[in-house]
């Protein structure tokens, strides 16, 4: 049944549905209402009513009911006006009759325009959230929100604050939710993992919480739901000091017994090189620059060695080095063995552990650009010039140059010879003055080192961790992607795990317990790391091996395909699944460089 009724101020409809009204209040007639007749706007009414429910009267007849009585006669009066073929066309082909209602009793069709009598009953429906009768059930779960539930029953409210309220019980205006957990667990969720909460703080989180519910113990439960919230873990960075004390490298007690290497790269060629190998005592500090040429293997560089710096100064004890390829080639670990010489690695994605090297790097660096920043191209002939530069150069760690400290006398400058420096009556004398020299340089080090590290840790703070326990790992999924693959890298986590920590390498780096398919070293630095609470499920945990992309993974199936202009040409791309990953890893990759039988 439609109910219509027109007004100067607009035109309302109310369909009955089983007893429930469902009211509607058209748009306003607009200026052009004036120059309606009141036929007119009655009839109008009709059909607004009429096409807002179309869908559900042309299935079953159904009545219309107008207080306008000149309505009655729409199907069989002559057709004299516009309006009247307009509403003959809208109600074609419906089955409807149209019934005659005083406008006393037609209020529902225009309850704006005529106030209701106090001695009729008006239905107002509203709709009850789903969560709120969970809320009221869960008092009765509960011996003391029973009691609480029994005692404002009979009194409505009492003097701490507690007020029931249509079977809610209100704790200063806030809901209550007692010791329903399931409860307090959803709210947590709704107000902090969803879009509203947005993954805030424990501040916004408790804030937001706080203005609406009330339960025991609510900060406390709070708390601990955001800290063990995992993806707040992943996708946030942490505000504090750098984490890790600093912890130098033993001072070696003579010169050469401690190296360190490392590469310089991506240089222009010059004389056929563009890679410099850098050798540095830890010692003396004093360096070796030797040029390279791509590509080269690991028994060139070993040989280049052998050539360069082992005919001067013999095998070192310990060589530090950073995880290149080349050196974490076989041929290298058996030459070790072989020499009984120790490699120490630098920690995955953590360069501070060799800075020597990096700070040599820098200076090495700086020197050429000076040199030959006009001529790029010539740099190969002053790389011996930059040698002689760097170890005759004055060292504040030393006190000395690192010529003086490996050779005892300073280097003949600008033809002035300094002849004190250089006396000597004999090798006996000359080596009692060194074996002092040596105790002095190593306490310089030692003081060095100490000032450095106590300069350092004021910018850092303590993190340790206990074998079994987790953390959260750090990654640069801009420049490991073999490691992880995102469709994403901007908007992707910035952490990944948890792993369980295995074992305490040094003082400041763990051994994880990575997917044995990561292509990552397992050894890392703490500032890498982040406490994580132990997994209780995986939902949002992101694994290495789910993520890992092997080199011979092989498509599956080709899902999309279509065409990038790429410049002034057009190139076609096929999204792939591949095998072993879900849809939701599928990637875009260029049709060209695909095999025939993958495309077809």
């Amino acid at each position: 049944m439609i109910e219509t009724d027109a007004s100067n101020s607009g035109i309302g409809a109310v369909l009955m549905q089983e007893g429930h009204p469902i009211s509607y209040l058209s748009k306003a007639l607009g200026p052009k209402a004036q120059a309606l007749s009141t036929y007119e706007k009655e009839c109008l009414a009709v059909i607004l009513a009429v096409d807002k429910w179309r869908s559900y009267l042309q299935h079953a007849p159904f009545t219309l009911a107008t207080d306008h009585r000149s309505l009655t006669h729409l199907q069989d009066q002559k057709i004299s006006s516009p309006m009247q073929q307009k509403s003959l066309l809208k109600l074609l082909g419906l089955r409807y009759n149209i019934l005659y209602k005083k406008g006393q009793d037609n209020t529902a069709a225009d309850a704006l325009s005529r106030a209701p009598s106090p001695s009729e009953l008006h239905t107002i429906s509203f709709c009850t959230p789903k969560w709120l009768t969970v809320v009221s059930a869960g008092y009765r779960q509960n011996e003391v929100d029973k009691q609480l539930l029994q005692e404002l029953a009979l009194s409505g409210s009492n003097d701490k604050g507690y007020v029931l309220h249509q079977g809610i019980i209100r704790y200063k205006v806030r809901v209550w939710l007692g010791h329903n957990t399931e409860a307090q667990r959803a709210i947590m969720l709704s107000l902090h993992a969803s879009g509203v909460g947005g993954h805030s703080g424990f501040q916004g989180t408790y804030q937001r919480i706080k203005a609406l519910f009330a339960w025991p113990a609510m900060k406390q439960d709070i708390q601990s739901y955001v800290k063990e919230c995992t993806v707040c873990q992943q996708a946030k960075a942490e505000h504090i000091r750098k984490p890790g004390l600093l912890s130098p490298l033993p001072v070696p007690k003579e010169a050469w017994n401690l190296v360190a290497m490392d590469f310089i790269r991506g240089l222009p060629k010059s004389k056929k090189f563009d890679t410099i190998l850098v050798v540095i005592d830890k010692f003396s500090k004093y360096g070796h620059f030797l040029p390279l040429a791509h590509p080269f293997t690991a028994l060139q560089v070993a040989q280049l060695y052998l050539d360069k710096v082992y005919k001067l100064h013999g095998l070192p004890m310990v060589i530090v080095i950073d995880r290149d390829p080349i050196f974490t080639s076989t041929l290298w670990q058996e030459l070790c063995k072989l020499t009984d010489t120790k490699m120490n690695m630098s920690s995955a994605s953590h360069p501070e552990t060799d800075g020597q090297s990096e700070k040599l790097n820098q200076c090495l660096e700086t020197f050429l650009r000076c040199m030959v920043h006009s001529a790029p191209k010539k740099w190969a002939y002053w790389l011996p010039q930059a040698e002689y530069w760097y170890n005759t150069n004055y060292h504040s760690a030393l006190g000395k140059t690192p010529f003086q400290v490996l050779y005892g006398y300073q280097p003949r400058h600008l033809g002035d010879a300094n002849l004190q420096s250089s006396l000597s009556s004999d090798l006996s004398g000359w080596l009692a003055e060194r074996n002092p020299m040596q105790g002095l340089i190593r306490e310089h080090l030692l003081r060095a080192q100490q000032r450095m590290k106590v300069q350092e840790d004021k910018h850092r703070s303590d993190r340790q961790f206990a074998v079994g326990e987790w953390a959260y790992l750090k990654l640069q999924p801009y420049v490991q992607q073999s490691v992880v693959r995102r469709s994403n890298h901007k908007l992707g986590f910035k952490y990944f795990g948890p792993y369980q920590i295995l074992e305490k390498v040094g003082e400041v780096a763990y051994r994880l317990a990575l997917p044995a398919s990561s292509k990552i070293q397992p050894v890392v630095h703490v500032s890498l790391l982040k406490p994580a609470q132990p997994p209780v499920q995986t939902d949002n945990t992101t694994d290495l091996a789910a993520l890992h992309i092997s080199p011979s993974l092989n498509p599956a199936q080709v899902l999309q395909s279509r065409l990038v202009r790429v410049g002034g040409h057009t190139r076609a791309q096929v999204k792939i699944a591949w095998h072993g990953l879900p849809l939701s890893m599928a990637t875009w990759e260029w049709a060209s460089l695909l095999a025939p039988a993958t495309t077809a």
